[in-house]
């Protein structure tokens, strides 16, 4: 069970060096217009404490207050800030200042909920406010004048890298199953292993993620494999069952991980193709995917089939031609990954890709007009036969390019 404490501890000088992103002028002035209303009012709270405390600049603010919703709107508004309510029915408004959003949460606590959603009560509890959070390291609160408020310990849980859940593991996850999925991420991140009890409630719980819309676990999932070590988290997600519950499909771990060694910043579209090939067929759907995310995995696959260790610069470079950079940096990269992580092939590729790219085809429809074809389905096969042909010849300059494109109009016939 987690221990709860209503101590405050100031910063200690070395802390307060990574805090300095709290006098941002933006940040500052949504601060003073929700405490012109009600001093002490506020306080930082989430991942811009918790990345601070590790030295890491923080990439988003999140303000908690005493402030119902709608004090928080016309403080903003009488401040003459802006006030967007992104998630008013659950207390949260979107403060806006000097083109930098914040996000300001009534504090509150779960009154009802069944796994995906919650009815929420506000309160004045901060400490009321923490039991209601997922992890004891989002759960770290701090003073505009520098306090810390740490109510469940999550700064011990932090410096030890341990990801634990706030109270009983499994009324957090019935809460919000979603919370399975955010238990790897942050473990992933955070951890230097899985909490114990954590990952058997995951795993004991795992059903639940069938009741999340298909768009959270899309997204969150994307985190995942976006992440560094993220075959870390998909190892423990296959061993306590929950992969399969995202998709069934038998995950192809090992190129994953070659994948994450040979490129740990490789986005989650290649993680996707590493991990499932093509029995992801239908992934993109199942988990929402956006147009973009979609294409870039189909695409990574298609170009990996036009890859191989052995295919001479020429070939390559048709390749290249044929599939874009993008598509064939990441078909080289899931090429190499499904080769044992080669990276002297995925360098050798990539070189291609970056000294050696083709240029663009010089002509179109109208110059083969020009030639007299006449308008219609004839000129679009003139102009591919003669680009094949050009492909071929590995992209010869403009004049022997205009010689193909004069032997493809005229062997179309009139």
């Amino acid at each position: 069970m987690t221990a709860f404490t209503n101590d405050l501890r100031a910063l200690n000088a070395e802390e307060a060096k990574h805090f300095v992103w709290t006098q941002n002028t933006p940040v500052a002035s949504i601060i003073a217009a929700l405490e012109a209303v009600r001093p002490d009012s506020v306080r930082f709270v989430g991942g811009c404490v918790r990345d601070s405390l590790l030295g890491v600049k923080p990439k988003d603010v999140d303000l908690a207050t005493l402030l119902k919703p709608e004090e928080v709107v016309a403080a903003l508004k009488k401040a003459r800030l802006r006030a967007a309510p992104t998630g008013i029915e659950h207390g949260t408004v979107t403060g806006i200042a000097g083109g930098v959003g914040v996000e300001i949460t009534t504090l509150r606590a779960d009154v009802s909920t069944d796994g995906r959603r919650a009815t929420v009560a506000f309160t004045e509890d901060w400490a009321e406010d923490a039991r209601r959070r997922d992890f004891t390291l989002n759960a770290i609160y701090l003073t505009t004048d520098g306090n810390l408020f740490d109510p469940v310990g999550g700064i011990e849980h932090l410096r030890a890298g341990r990801v634990c859940f706030i109270g009983e593991a499994r009324d957090r996850i019935r809460e919000d199953y979603l919370r399975i999925l955010r238990f790897f991420r942050f473990s992933a991140r955070f951890a230097g292993a899985f909490d114990a009890v954590g990952l058997a409630a995951c795993a004991e719980e795992r059903g639940g993620i069938k009741k999340l819309s298909a768009e959270r676990v899309g997204d969150e999932m994307s985190k995942i494999l976006a992440l560094p070590r993220a075959p870390i988290a998909v190892e423990e997600m296959r061993r306590a069952g929950v992969l399969g519950e995202v998709w069934p499909a038998p995950p192809s771990l090992e190129t994953f991980a070659h994948l994450k060694s040979l490129s740990p910043a490789s986005p989650a579209p290649v993680g996707l193709a590493a991990l499932w090939g093509e029995a992801g067929e239908g992934i993109d759907s199942a988990l929402r995917l956006s147009n973009a995310d979609a294409a870039r995995r189909r695409a990574a696959l298609k170009a990996a089939k036009r890859i191989n260790s052995e295919m001479t610069v020429k070939e390559a470079r048709a390749a290249l031609y044929r599939a874009g950079q993008t598509a064939f940096r990441d078909g080289a990269l899931l090429s190499a990954a499904r080769a044992g992580g080669e990276g002297e092939i995925l360098a050798r590729l990539v070189d291609i890709a970056d000294s050696k790219a083709p240029p663009a085809f010089p002509f179109t429809g109208k110059d083969v007009i020009a030639l007299g074809v006449p308008a219609g389905p004839r000129v679009a096969a003139a102009l591919k036969a003669a680009e094949e042909a050009w492909i071929a010849e590995d992209f010869p300059g403009d004049a022997r390019a205009g010689e193909l494109l004069a032997k493809a109009a005229a062997s179309e016939p009139l």
